[in-house]
């Protein structure tokens, strides 16, 4: 270790010795050597010098070699624990194996490529909301790279890759106050208290789907959701009179004393929403007379429901367990009635408006009036 100059054989059989200095130090158990770009001895003993005081202090990171995407995005995969998330990602790395192959190496994918992705993708009519969840998977496991310093720099940091799929996002059905009523009137009674628990608490399907009788406290009016989609998704529901009214009312149709799954899975049966499942939804909004919309909706609904009221967003992204407020606006669309009242405030504005110009005229035709006379 130190400096020294490099010396190659050449094809003569002479010695060949480099003008510039080297050096060499011990870094994470081998020994790494690099040029200083100098070949005054004292310029490069400084350099040396410095460079052995970033290692000693830790500021030089030596980077580890690259491995293949295969590898390491199932590395990434066993270091998610929602179901769900963890099936989605697979079938986004099952698109990034298509396309980049299972040999290349992180280090490959650059800017370039990435963008040669997106457009391959777009060729096969795949939708901008899909290719950006291959993209989100992808940007996690190049940061997650990075950190490891296994890349110096994921190409995610360097500009901006991610499609605008506002475009194509379809509208969510928000329920009116009438046309709960009327699905609360045909739907059986397993649907009828997972309706009610959607819009008035926003929990998701697959939290619904896991509650147990013992999560549930009557007495104090509140839910305890324990798993989540996220962390953030851990947290205490409170519920309304109304909702603790029909959670009672299922209770004792299904109660603990069957079994202490709110939503029991009875068997026999295709569905895990027994009487509840897909195709039962599709049946009860046809006879309400709705047109079909996914259950997760019921979310949306409560999320707009709290807007309407006034809801700070802050506080909304917490009851619907999130971690920010900025997916808020997505699920919290504008009810019809706050358009009405956006246009009877315009109105109201106009006609005090008119009617305050309309008294000061009146009040300087009465002073030029009394100036005549």
């Amino acid at each position: 270790m130190g400096l020294y100059r490099r010396k190659w054989p050449r094809k003569d059989g002479r010695i060949m010795t480099s003008k510039t200095w080297w050096m060499s130090a011990m870094l994470d158990g081998r020994q790494v050597c690099k040029p200083t770009g100098s070949t005054n001895k004292r310029i490069a003993q400084q350099l040396y010098d410095n460079w052995r005081s970033e290692i000693a202090q830790g500021q030089f990171n030596l980077l580890k070699k690259a491995p293949t995407i295969k590898e390491w995005a199932e590395k990434y995969l066993k270091t998610v624990d929602h179901q769900n998330t963890r099936r989605r990602y697979t079938c986004s790395k099952a698109n990034l194996m298509a396309f980049f192959g299972e040999e290349a190496r992180l280090d490959h994918i650059s800017t370039a490529r990435i963008e040669e992705f997106k457009q391959h993708r777009r060729e096969q009519k795949v939708k901008p909301s899909t290719i950006n969840r291959d993209l989100r998977f992808l940007a996690q496991i190049l940061k997650q790279a990075q950190r490891e310093r296994c890349l110096a720099r994921s190409p995610f940091d360097l500009t901006k890759f991610f499609l605008n799929e506002s475009r194509e996002r379809r509208k969510p059905h928000i329920l009116t106050w009438e046309e709960q009523e009327t699905l609360l009137a045909v739907a059986s009674p397993r649907l009828r208290v997972f309706t009610v628990l959607g819009v008035e608490t926003g929990m998701r399907t697959g939290e619904m789907l896991g509650l147990r009788w013992k999560d549930i406290e009557f007495l104090n009016g509140v839910i305890q959701v324990g798993r989540s989609k996220s962390p953030s998704g851990i947290r205490a529901v409170p519920i309304s009179a109304n909702c603790r009214a029909e959670l009672l009312r299922w209770r004792n149709l299904v109660g603990p004393d069957f079994s202490e799954w709110v939503f029991p899975n009875f068997e026999n049966r295709r569905h895990r929403l027994q009487n509840g499942g897909r195709k039962a939804w599709a049946n009860t909004l046809k006879k309400a007379g709705l047109p079909f919309f996914p259950i997760y909706y019921l979310r949306h609904t409560f999320a707009s429901r709290l807007t309407t009221a006034g809801v700070s967003p802050l506080t909304i992204a917490q009851m619907l367990g999130h971690s920010s407020t900025q997916i808020v606006p997505r699920y919290a669309q504008v009810m019809d009635q706050n358009r009405l009242d956006a246009i009877k405030k315009l109105e109201e504005l106009k006609t005090a408006a008119i009617a305050s110009q309309k008294a000061a005229e009146s009040q300087t035709d009465e002073a030029v009036e009394g100036m005549r006379q």
